[in-house]
């Protein structure tokens, strides 16, 4: 194991939600969906089998909850110059999105990509930080400073997102029970892991598994937002 990935694994402290190192979607599965545009305001929510021995302050860091979500799809912006030497702007709208966080109460302000893609029925968000801005207040970025993804169903209400991220006991008691096999790195010594699938086999994971119940049950994990729009 090399030092930068055992460096990642140590910064990847947050059990509540599974890392990994590649994304959880490939290009074809990649959708747009207007309705997650806007302002947000962020509540967590309980699972109905929490025994109640975590709290938000644990799942969630400081801005989780406490910050507006502005979700816009991101544009992007480039000048290149005419035969005559003129600048000229370009913009071009991406197959992505961008989720900022605010807090009115000092200038955090921290940003994540979030691509959003369908496996059969289920609609799923990757979120990855965009920058390095305010990661150690969100659990979001697991506490690191290195780039890795979480996985979310998204659940579209009326004027309200719901998001359950897969947790990172769930993944780790499909692993030990042989119910998936997918690659990953164990630290021993923070008793964390990684994954470190390809992106081709998170997807084949996500196709075979998280529509059932007995192996990912989305109702249940521990990490949950509900977004309510501020319309």
């Amino acid at each position: 194991m090399s030092t930068g990935l055992l460096l990642l694994l140590i910064g990847c402290d947050n059990y509540y939600m599974i890392c990994s190192l590649n994304p959880f979607y490939i290009e074809k599965n990649i959708l747009l969906e207007s309705r997650i545009e806007g302002s947000w305001l962020a509540k967590a929510v309980k699972a109905p089998k929490d025994s109640g021995s975590s709290n938000d302050s644990e799942i969630w860091g400081l801005a989780d909850t406490t910050s507006t979500w502005t979700i816009k799809r991101a544009i992007s912006k480039w000048v290149v110059k005419d035969k005559k030497g003129v600048d000229s702007t370009t913009f071009k709208p991406e197959n992505y999105y961008f989720a900022k966080l605010t807090r009115s109460t000092d200038s955090t302000n921290y940003e994540f990509k979030v691509v959003l893609f369908r496996v059969k029925k289920g609609l799923y968000a990757d979120f990855i930080p965009n920058n390095k801005e305010g990661l150690l207040k969100s659990k979001l970025s697991s506490g690191s400073f290195f780039e890795v993804h979480t996985l979310a169903r998204v659940t579209l209400n009326n004027n309200r997102i719901e998001l359950s991220w897969l947790g990172a006991d769930c993944m780790k008691d499909m692993i030990e029970k042989k119910r998936v096999r997918v690659n990953y790195q164990w630290v021993q010594e923070t008793g964390r892991f990684v994954l470190t699938a390809s992106s081709n086999e998170l997807t084949t994971m996500i196709d075979r598994y998280a529509d059932q119940t007995r192996f990912i049950d989305w109702e249940n994990q521990k990490a949950k937002l509900e977004l309510t729009s501020l319309k």
